[in-house]
């Protein structure tokens, strides 16, 4: 692109605020020229906190916009969304309604976050609920390398209705196509196994409706332990279910990095292996660091909004920004409503 490409930062959100969002803010600056970053929050604590860096970053591509408020991590969705209009979420996301910034990275509050983002920005058209959807890692069955895999919805919604899940599978395929340029995408349905028969009567009703869907590289169901194989592209759930499957994940790793550690440590053979294996296990760790999958889209929306999580450093919020650069140079949104128009017209089952 050859113009620059705007994004707000809620600089206040997320469990260190400023001490994240202003470090991330800056290297991403000098990493990418293209970058123009507007930090959303408390303006004079701001620019105290920028004249630690200064001559370190292009004055001419960041800016600040005062906010009076703060959404807590802890803050009722509703609350913040009535008493709050003037947090430095609102006021960020109110700069991509105005078109002032074309994305918005936020590492606050996500029930306020997905709350506000909804109701200033609105869904797309045909689109019932926004989702948020990540990246997951996983590993090519037939090349062994490392891939992601695209997964949604992580938490937005709770329950969901046949038309809903079929809405996030275009969604997630038209994402998918965007970021990896797969024009045809394996999208699956999470469910309890992979037989016809199984699961909620919304989830079979929906795996009609993407059966009956040519425009869709539909592959069916797909269980909890097929996540991280790598065999689809898209997997697609609930709210409820997959805010659990990504907790579990990241829980199990973290349990595994914990027992090797702890193995490595029983006796003086234990801590010579461990030199030999030193080389292998920082690889492994570098391919799972979790900085590297950062940055969850509220998909759906008529407009970019990113959800980076809350007490990451800086290194993996600038990933968060990546995110949001990524999608305003795809156009996502409008690559969106452009196959939902398509696509969404409720095909027979």
């Amino acid at each position: 692109m050859s113009q620059l490409i705007k994004v707000s930062v809620d600089a206040m959100g997320g469990d260190h605020g400023l001490k994240t969002t202003v470090p991330a803010a800056v290297k991403a600056l000098k990493k990418h020229k293209m970058l123009h970053i507007t930090l959303v929050g408390d303006k004079p604590t701001i620019e105290q906190t920028l004249v630690t860096f200064s001559g370190k970053y292009d004055k001419a591509r960041l800016d600040t916009v005062h906010a009076t408020q703060v959404v807590e991590m802890c803050d009722l969705p509703s609350l913040a969304l009535r008493n709050k209009k003037d947090s430095s979420m609102r006021v960020a996301i109110n700069l991509v309604k105005d078109g002032v910034v074309s994305a918005c990275v936020s590492a606050g509050n996500t029930g306020a976050l997905m709350a506000t983002s909804k109701f200033v920005l609105k869904t797309l058209p045909e689109i019932d609920r926004p989702a948020i959807v990540s990246a997951m890692p996983a590993m090519d069955p037939d090349t062994g390398e490392m891939r992601s895999v695209l997964m949604l919805d992580l938490g937005a919604n709770v329950g969901c209705s046949s038309e809903q899940l079929f809405q996030f599978g275009v969604m997630g395929s038209v994402l998918a196509t965007c970021l990896t340029g797969n024009p045809r995408p394996k999208v699956a349905l999470l469910n309890i196994g992979e037989e016809e028969m199984k699961g909620l009567d919304s989830i079979k009703q929906a795996s009609k409706m993407f059966h009956a869907c040519d425009d869709i590289n539909y592959h069916g169901y797909v269980e909890g332990s097929d996540i991280n194989k790598g065999t689809v592209d898209v997997i697609v759930c609930d709210g409820f279910v997959g805010n659990i499957s990504l907790k579990s994940c990241e829980g199990i790793a973290s349990f595994i990095g914990r027992v090797m550690k702890a193995s490595f440590k029983e006796g003086i053979f234990s801590r010579l292996a461990m030199l030999f294996a030193a080389p292998v296990l920082l690889k492994v760790k570098n391919k799972l660091d979790v900085r590297r999958y950062n940055g969850a889209s509220l998909l759906g929306l008529r407009g970019i909004v990113i959800k980076s999580h809350g007490g990451v450093d800086a290194e993996a919020f600038i990933t968060a920004i990546e995110v949001a650069m990524h999608e305003v140079e795809k156009d996502i949104p409008n690559k969106i409503q452009l196959q939902v128009e398509k696509l969404m017209q409720h095909p027979e089952v």
